[in-house]
């Protein structure tokens, strides 16, 4: 059983990946901006507390966390701007690391983005700094001597998962049900000897346990 501190708690992969911890046995605390989702966190059995990703400091996110033993950041702007995207998919990572290493906090899981989504369409200037910005958090986490996981789902869908992937470091481009790439965190914690990888993730037609358990193998 860990202690699981989830930023991005009540985003679209968030909302799925707590309950599916908590069923597991894990204690799970989300950070939380507003008040908006108290009668989720409550529901579904979910600690919160207080504070914005993009306002708090490492001091403060630092006091945070203490007690636990796994961070999740699966927090994104969404396309709400260059300036968000910046203070939440850049910057966001970089004072966890911090607040993680004041903690003595070895493991981390960080939602990235698959490196060729996107590249055929012209989705603008705002998309593109998007994928530079999450590159540069990527660069961030895997510098550490933190014991990392990146995964990079491809083209999100707001679905329920089905539990069929296709994952490794290496894959062909796709899309990705919210609910799988949900599955797959919440198995990678229960596989603390998966570590210091970057995983690229697809629906596919594996079983997300015996997908990662070849993923070890290898």
């Amino acid at each position: 059983m860990s202690n699981v501190f989830v930023i991005g708690a009540t985003g679209k992969i968030g909302k799925r990946l707590g309950p599916m911890l908590v069923s597991a046995g894990h204690n799970v605390t989300g950070l939380s901006r507003s008040s908006a989702n108290d009668n989720w966190y409550q529901q579904n059995q979910v600690a919160s507390v207080n504070g914005d990703i993009i306002d708090i400091s490492v001091e403060e996110l630092s006091d945070l966390m203490a007690g636990h033993d796994v961070v999740v950041f699966s927090a994104g702007a969404a396309g709400s701007g260059l300036d968000r995207t910046q203070a939440i998919d850049g910057d966001g990572p970089v004072k966890v690391i911090e607040a993680m290493k004041r903690n003595n906090i070895r493991r981390l899981y960080l939602v990235s983005a698959f490196p060729e989504a996107g590249r055929k369409k012209d989705l603008g200037e705002g998309f593109e700094f998007y994928m530079e910005v999450k590159k540069q958090a990527d660069a961030e986490v895997a510098a550490t001597s933190l014991d990392w996981v990146i995964v990079r789902p491809g083209t999100l869908l707001d679905e329920e998962g089905d539990g069929a992937v296709s994952l490794g470091k290496a894959i062909p481009y796709g899309t990705v049900k919210r609910g799988n790439v949900a599955k797959v965190l919440a198995s990678l914690i229960d596989l603390p000897l998966i570590r210091r990888e970057i995983i690229e993730l697809t629906d596919g037609d594996e079983a997300v346990d015996v997908a990662l358990s070849n993923f070890a193998k290898a």
